[in-house]
């Protein structure tokens, strides 16, 4: 399902058990909280009490008879409402402000944290993009709806409740009028945010092909060109775009009539206030029941009821639009790991967050697979099907075969990516899963195809594999790597910038860097994955010198596209649709002259092909 037609299912109305979900997360400022409520309350109680101010003046100092001994207290109490306006409005706005970026805050390292216990599956069958959307954008969305919707609809409902108090204290027959218009208020401004919300729905239809259309002109420019289509793809995003601009006028329409029609039936129901407050005045003439500022006093506050109306309709909105993401992030924060330690494994080795390394038993690199069965989550084949393998400790085991062999899985089983779907896989004669996910990871080195460095120096990137890396150790495992000479020959040697993603290093250098980057920890079981696929042939006979040292007395795992690469290797398995065909040493196999050697036999005259062109 596209994202913008989950988003439509989700923004119907408004799931409470989502949002009290993420009110819990807001409850962490609880002093900002409370700071930002009692600004509010100050702020109610001034715009309640101003009006009161101002019948107070009319009556005093404006009656028949006008009284100023008190002026100057009055004059006080209008200085303080003013200044208590002022400093609430500035203490509200810094409290809001400071729950929304608290709230941004905890959300996002909620999410972070829970992101770093999920497993590798996540990351195979999630877009990256769809992930960054949630840390950034929609959590940002949610916090300033939720920490702004909180201030707004409190303040609306608190002087809504205090205007309804004051009016009935003072005359309860002008209070029903207000009291009468307030489901009309509601009524309308439900109506119109529905048909608001249901053409902003139809704008974001037609904007997303808008979308579709510009990155289909650009992806296909050309294919376009070739086949001299300029002019109808013109013509079909002119059709498309002036469906937009159609709809988006259709909406700022509507979305224009919501305040006027606020503002009529508030004025209407003003008009009914000044009318039958002035047949008050004048029944109650003399008696001093009901005066002229009295009837002032109902008129503004019969005003000042559109606003905490508007804004009450206004955040209910807004949450209901933001709906959407608030699932979308929960639905992030709430994903369950496809792997995890047991409560008994938790407690005697710990978690990646708080490890209980002095409870680790050392790695040897005995590996054996018993009878595994495996498929992917969603898929109803099996990769491997009762798949047996025994791998002693310090083996140099390579794995060759066509695409979707299964080469990959198996060492993605054995580095604790996925789980078997049946069976076991024990290291050095124990269930894996009876020992924590970090104990395995962390006496694991991994080299990827296409290598993965960071922002930062290459010293920086070598300590990825050991955070707490000595300079010495950094610079041993360089040496290991064969990756020394080049970082010494640079102008800043090892505290050289990358850039982003190592953009400032060709690939053969990135990829010694990770391979230095995955042994400095000095791991028991080394797992290479076409470590040397992607580089030219000098860097990798650089790499291969390397392995020749770092991969002596410990269990390595290669997935091999270059079968040059694994001429030393213990043992060579070659697997067919997850089953061993052939197995032993690279002599072994080409002296039975079965798939191996085909393989060998036709990437060799590839080679040696490529070759005679190049020296043409």
């Amino acid at each position: 399902m596209m994202e913008e037609e989950y988003e439509e299912l989700q923004d119907e109305k408004i799931n409470l058990k989502t949002w009290k979900k993420l009110f819990k997360v807001i409850l962490k400022s609880k002093k900002a909280l409370i700071r930002m409520l009692i600004a509010v309350c100050i702020m109610t109680c001034v715009d309640i009490g101003y009006p009161l101010l101002n019948k107070y003046a009319l009556e005093t100092f404006f009656g028949e008879n006008p009284d100023f001994s008190n002026r100057y207290l009055f004059y006080g109490l209008y200085a303080l409402v003013a200044v208590s306006m002022g400093l609430s409005v500035w203490a509200f706005i810094r409290a809001a402000a400071q729950v929304e970026e608290q709230t941004t805050y905890d959300i996002r390292i909620e999410a972070f944290r829970h992101l770093q216990e999920l497993s590798f599956s996540y990351y195979d069958t999630t877009q990256s993009g769809w992930i960054m959307a949630r840390m950034t954008s929609d959590t940002r969305k949610l916090a300033s709806i939720i920490s702004w919707g909180i201030v707004d609809f409190l303040w609306g409902f608190m002087l809504m409740i205090g205007i309804l108090t004051v009016t009935i204290v003072i005359d309860w027959r002008l209070a029903l009028i207000l009291i009468a218009l307030i489901p009309i208020f509601f009524g309308v401004s439900v109506f119109f945010r529905k048909q608001i919300l249901k053409q902003y729905r139809k704008v974001r239809k037609v904007n997303s092909s808008i979308t579709a259309a510009y990155n289909e002109s650009f992806m296909g420019a050309n294919t376009t060109k070739t086949l001299v289509l300029e002019k109808d793809n013109a013509h079909e995003f002119s059709t498309v775009n002036k469906k937009l601009y159609r709809r988006s006028i259709k909406t700022s329409l509507i979305s224009g009539l919501f305040w006027p029609t606020i503002l009529f039936i508030g004025y209407i129901g003003a008009a009914f206030v000044c009318h039958f407050g002035a047949n008050l005045v004048i029944s109650d003439a003399g008696k001093g029941l009901f005066t002229v500022a009295t009837l002032y006093l109902f008129i503004d506050y019969a005003i000042k009821f559109f606003d905490p109306i508007m804004q009450i309709s206004r955040v209910l909105s807004d949450f209901q639009q933001a709906q959407a993401s608030a699932e979308r992030v929960l639905s992030l924060i709430d994903t369950p790991s496809d792997i995890n330690d047991t409560d008994e494994v938790i407690t005697k080795y710990g978690t990646i967050f708080k490890k209980k390394p002095e409870n680790w038993e050392k790695i040897k690199g005995d590996i054996n697979f018993n009878n595994v069965s495996f498929k992917y989550k969603n898929t109803e084949n099996y990769v491997l099907k009762d798949f047996n393998l025994e791998i002693k400790a310090g083996e140099m085991v390579a794995f060759v075969g066509e695409t979707g062999s299964g080469k990959s899985t198996i060492v993605n089983l054995i580095s604790r990516f996925y789980e078997p779907t049946n069976g076991e896989i024990l290291i050095d004669g124990k269930n894996y899963q009876e020992r924590s996910i970090s104990w395995l990871h962390d006496n694991l080195g991994y080299v990827l195809q296409t290598p993965q460095l960071f922002s930062g120096t290459i010293k920086e990137n070598i300590a990825y594999g050991k955070l707490d890396a000595t300079m010495d150790e950094i610079i041993h495992a360089a040496k290991l790597a064969n990756a020394h000479e080049f970082i010494s020959k640079l102008e800043n040697g090892y505290d050289t910038m990358v850039g982003e993603g190592g953009n400032k290093l060709s690939l053969g250098e990135k990829q010694l860097i990770s391979f230095a980057r995955a042994v400095v920890s000095n791991p028991s079981i080394l797992v290479l994955d076409e470590a040397t696929s992607s580089i030219d042939t000098e860097n990798e006979k650089v790499i291969l010198q390397a392995m020749d040292t770092v991969l002596k007395e410990r269990t390595s795992l290669i997935v091999a596209h270059r079968l040059s690469t694994i001429v030393k290797a213990d043992k060579i398995i070659v697997l067919q649709h997850g089953e061993i065909i052939e197995m032993g040493t690279h002599k072994e196999l080409l002296k039975n002259r079965g798939y191996y050697f085909e393989l060998y036999r036709n990437q060799f005259m590839q080679e040696l092909e490529n070759k005679m062109v190049k020296e043409m």
